[in-house]
């Protein structure tokens, strides 16, 4: 689907394919997660957020927030950065990256990190799991994506005997 993006703060995410990001009038194409036609089907307001159409409400804030609070949310992460971090050292190379210490994750655990660059600066946070020996899965937010992708693959060349696999849809 095309639309008509005008300058909004969803427009200016630079993960949008275009060479000139949030200027006014750019037209881009909107990718659309397996969700897409349920959260149609339940009303939901559809925006363009990093690239895909993604629901932002569907009965307002306040319902939505007491919904949640009183039963449970779901969240579709369809459209976010999926990212395999497999081998004998991708425990090493995690802890490389991320702020969190990821030898502590059980199999199934999953952990809340952030993501630094070389100067100790926050590239984005992420999300950890742990499939088991060896073998990670890290959850990135859909307008950093690439640029998580991009760091871990770097920092991968220090770290013998782990690799990284875009997994993303």
């Amino acid at each position: 689907r095309r639309v008509r993006c005008f300058r909004t703060r969803a427009c200016a995410r630079p993960t949008w394919g275009s060479s000139s990001p949030g200027i006014e009038g750019i037209d881009v194409s909107l990718k659309r997660t397996p969700l897409y036609d349920e959260h149609v089907k339940l009303g939901a307001r559809m925006v363009p957020f990093a690239g895909w159409e993604m629901p932002l409400s569907y009965t307002g804030v306040l319902d939505e927030h007491r919904a949640t609070r009183t039963g449970a949310g779901l969240f579709d992460v369809s459209h976010m950065g999926r990212i395999e971090v497999a081998g004998p050292a991708a425990a090493d190379l995690l802890q490389r990256i991320a702020t969190s210490d990821v030898r502590r994750l059980a199999p199934g655990g999953m952990q809340y990190a952030l993501v630094c660059n070389e100067q100790g600066g926050i590239l984005d946070d992420i999300m950890i799991c742990r499939f088991g020996e060896g073998g990670y899965f890290v959850c990135a937010n859909a307008s950093n994506a690439g640029k998580i992708l991009d760091w871990l693959r770097l920092q991968s060349g220090g770290v013998a005997g782990s690799t990284v696999a875009d997994r993303s849809i």
